[in-house]
């Protein structure tokens, strides 16, 4: 089974590990295109830009489709545990190795974990040491609101 993670660099890995809070958000398409050009906006001006590590979904059901309680268990076995494999980790919460790799591979390209390689072997990693979610019920927010009802 091939993973199509990109590697981080060192210093993203870095950057990374100083953060210690994953803020989880559900926002509309265009409310995350407007973040994001404002963000660009205030960097290309030489304005400061909030920091925090922030991953939004367009919908609740997308939300609650990937931060299912048996991911959070997974995410928090590996935190407190730090496994050195994806096979430890995956005996960690007695499961299947398969269906954990599969797992860890979709958070991976989420940006929720990171993989360290060491020959044969994929360590994953959880960067943060809290996990913020961010629940706006704002019925004029576009893609959100429809995702509620």
């Amino acid at each position: 089974m091939n993973d199509s993670t990109p590697p981080l660099h060192p210093i993203e890995r870095e950057q990374l590990r100083a953060a210690s809070t994953l803020v989880v958000t559900v926002k509309s398409s265009d409310e995350f295109h407007g973040d994001v050009t404002g963000g660009i906006t205030s960097l290309e001006q030489g304005d400061a830009v909030d920091a925090t590590p922030t991953l939004s979904f367009t919908s609740y059901d997308d939300l609650l489709e990937t931060l299912t309680p048996r991911v959070l268990e997974l995410i928090k076995a590996i935190r407190r545990d730090e496994p050195s494999s994806i096979n430890e980790a995956a005996r960690g919460v007695d499961r299947e190795v398969k269906n954990v790799h599969e797992e860890l591979s979709r958070l991976a390209q989420l940006g929720i974990i990171f993989f360290e390689e060491d020959g044969q072997s994929k360590r994953p990693v959880v960067w943060f040491d809290e996990l913020v979610i961010n629940l706006p019920f704002d019925p004029d927010a576009g893609d959100t609101a429809a995702a509620a009802s």
